[in-house]
C-alpha cells in the first residue's frame, strides 16, 4: 500500500509495510461448558464459561509460552467469557497476572440465536443439509450470521486495528500480537488469509488453546504453524508446520 507523505513540495510515496513485521498468535479458547456438552447446533449458553479443564488448558498454554520466552506487544480477546477467561489464565501462566487487554466484540464466535439449544439431529436433516451445502459460506442460520459475514467482521477488525493502521505500519516496527478467539470464527479468518476453498472451512481442526502462527510483513502473509496444542500433551493433537 502506498501513501503520500503530506508535503506538497515532496510528493514521495511510501510503502507503509516496507519496514513492518507482525507475528500473530491466533489462539482458540480453552474447553467451555458448551464444548463439554455437545449435541446442539448452537450451545444453550452463547456466553458459556470455561470448565475447570479449560482453565487448566489456558494455564498450560501460558506456562509453555513463558518457557519459550514468548512475550506479546499486544493482546486481544473476544468479548465472550470463555475467551476472556482463557486470556486471563494464559497471562497468569506467563507471569503477567493482572495485565489489561481489550475485549473485542468484532471477533466473537459465529452467532446462531435461532438454533441455540436445538439438537443437531433436528437442525441437520437431509433436506436442510442439501440447502445449507448449496448456499455454502453464504448460508445464514435463523437470526444469525453466515460464515462470510463472520469473515467480513473479523478481517475488517484486523485490517483496521493493525494491517492497514497507517500510524502503526508506516514506521519501522517488529511486533508480536496474541488474538484469543473461537473455532469457527478463526477458520473464517484463516480463509481470508490463506484463500482456501469454502469446503475446507468445516474441515480444519482447531483444538482448544491451540496456536496458529502467521507473519504479516512487506511480502504479505506467511503461515508458520497451525493447530499447535503440544502444551496439552495429548496424542490427539495434530499440528501443521510450514517447511522451507
Amino acid at each position: 500500500m502506498l501513501r503520500y507523505d503530506g508535503n506538497p513540495k515532496n510528493k514521495e510515496l511510501h510503502l507503509i509495510h516496507k519496514d513492518f513485521s507482525c507475528e500473530f498468535y491466533f489462539i482458540r479458547h480453552g474447553e467451555s461448558v458448551s464444548n463439554a456438552t455437545p449435541g446442539f447446533a448452537a450451545g444453550k449458553n452463547f456466553d458459556a464459561p470455561l470448565t475447570d479443564k479449560g482453565i487448566g488448558q489456558a494455564q498450560l498454554l501460558g506456562e509453555r509460552l513463558e518457557r519459550e520466552g514468548v512475550t506479546f506487544d499486544r493482546v486481544y480477546s473476544s468479548s465472550l467469557t470463555r475467551t476472556v477467561q482463557t486470556t486471563e489464565n494464559m497471562l497468569k501462566g506467563m507471569g503477567e497476572s493482572g495485565r489489561d487487554f481489550p475485549r473485542v466484540d468484532d471477533i466473537i464466535e459465529q452467532q446462531m440465536p435461532g438454533w441455540r439449544g436445538v439438537p443437531v439431529e433436528e437442525v441437520y436433516t437431509p433436506e436442510n443439509l442439501v440447502y445449507i451445502r448449496s448456499k455454502g459460506a453464504h448460508f445464514v442460520p435463523p437470526d444469525g450470521e453466515s460464515l462470510r459475514m463472520v469473515q467480513r467482521r473479523m478481517s475488517n477488525w484486523l485490517e483496521d486495528e493493525i494491517i492497514y493502521n497507517e500510524e502503526l505500519t508506516s514506521e519501522p516496527v517488529s511486533m508480536r500480537v496474541a488474538v484469543v478467539g473461537h473455532g469457527t470464527a478463526s477458520r473464517c479468518l484463516f480463509q481470508y488469509i490463506m484463500r482456501f476453498d469454502d469446503m475446507f472451512l468445516r474441515r480444519m481442526s482447531i483444538e482448544n488453546t491451540s496456536i496458529a502462527r502467521f507473519i504479516f510483513d512487506d511480502e504479505g502473509w506467511s503461515v508458520l504453524k497451525l493447530n499447535d496444542a503440544t502444551h496439552l500433551g495429548t496424542s490427539e493433537s495434530h499440528s501443521l508446520e510450514a517447511q522451507p
